[in-house]
């Protein structure tokens, strides 16, 4: 099965067909992506999918528009004037990646004043106003403890690497991770850095705090950090330690050639990144007058020892493990949370 069946048969079962076309009532409308960082691939294959679907549907005059527009730092500030111009620019619906749960609310707040549609998803803000698109971050932190109970049940020291500070993401699966150490004492998180879900990144954090620490049984991550990880640890001559891995193309490659080699097992887990074209379809489908429930949650994608080659194959070098949303898809969704 394909991981875009595999994630789509999770959140489709018992939903009765519906119409697939898309009403002319948005062929006019003029739809936005407000994104916040794009310093990782996982960023860049979220922008690559928006732009690859969205192009679809504005060719076929589904929408009049769908530009995408990047912050040049991850400032809550920043995305909060680009909002704001957005608002001026005359935009019916605007798609948010959120640097912060609650300092854009302001900003959205504005646009939902003007009679904009607000959908944030993976980075999603707590206004009222607006509709949330996310996967359970804190079962999906959860579950790497889970993962590493049964592989060691005596337990050992953790290192965990978190994402970018501030973010609801981050929040989130560190939560996740706090309520699986605390349901299995037998694990101590011996030291935690930020990764910034960037491979570079995690692996100077992690090169910076390994001589304080403790040998390390396992390292739990939030994705794109796994590969950093596993090379400060082979720089620094420590013992190789279990590293959860964020269904990136290099995670997955590495975790390959480690199980040919030595038998290496691992786990992997994220968001797909074009969970950004199922918030650009809901928005349309919000335009477009249909009742959809303000908070969605789409399932997160792991891969595990059996099914890692089968990923691998169908994840694109330097890319992440990824399904892309069709219309159709959409209200799949839509139909399955009503």
């Amino acid at each position: 099965m394909t991981i875009r069946k595999m994630l789509l048969a999770s959140i489709a079962l018992a939903v009765v067909a519906v119409p697939v076309s898309a009403s002319a009532e948005t062929a006019d409308k003029k739809i936005a992506l407000s994104n916040n960082y794009a310093g990782n691939s996982w960023r860049q294959a979220m922008l690559t999918s928006w732009d690859k679907i969205t192009k679809e549907a504005v060719s076929q005059g589904t929408v009049a528009a769908a530009d995408a527009f990047t912050t040049a730092e991850n400032q809550a500030t920043e995305q909060a004037a680009q909002i704001q111009n957005l608002i001026l620019q005359g935009y019916d619906a605007i798609v948010l990646n959120a640097a912060s749960p609650t300092a854009l609310n302001g900003a959205v707040k504005e646009a939902c004043d003007a009679g904009i549609i607000v959908v944030s998803f993976d980075g999603i803000v707590t206004e009222p106003c607006a509709w949330r698109i996310a996967v359970d971050f804190k079962a999906m932190g959860e579950s790497q403890i889970e993962y590493l109970a049964e592989k060691m049940p005596d337990g050992g020291n953790l290192l965990e690497i978190r994402g970018l500070a501030g973010v609801s993401v981050d929040d989130e699966i560190h939560a996740g991770i706090q309520a699986g150490v605390e349901k299995n004492p037998q694990f101590k998180i011996a030291g935690s850095v930020n990764g910034d879900w960037a491979q570079d990144v995690a692996q100077r954090a992690v090169a910076g705090i390994l001589p304080s620490l403790p040998e390390i049984a396992a390292v739990v991550t939030q994705g794109g950090d796994g590969y950093g990880a596993a090379q400060a640890f082979a720089a620094a001559n420590r013992p190789m330690p279990t590293i959860i891995m964020g269904n990136r193309e290099d995670e997955l490659r590495w975790w390959k050639e480690q199980k040919d080699a030595n038998g290496y097992e691992t786990m992997s887990v994220s968001i797909a990144p074009g969970v950004s074209t199922l918030a650009f379809w809901v928005a349309q489908q919000i335009l477009d007058g249909k009742d959809v429930k303000k908070d969605l949650v789409v399932p997160f994608l792991r891969i595990d020892q059996d099914n890692l080659e089968k990923n691998l194959e169908n994840t694109e070098k330097g890319g992440v493990a990824n399904v892309e949303y069709s219309l159709e898809d959409a209200q799949k969704v839509i139909s399955a949370e009503m």
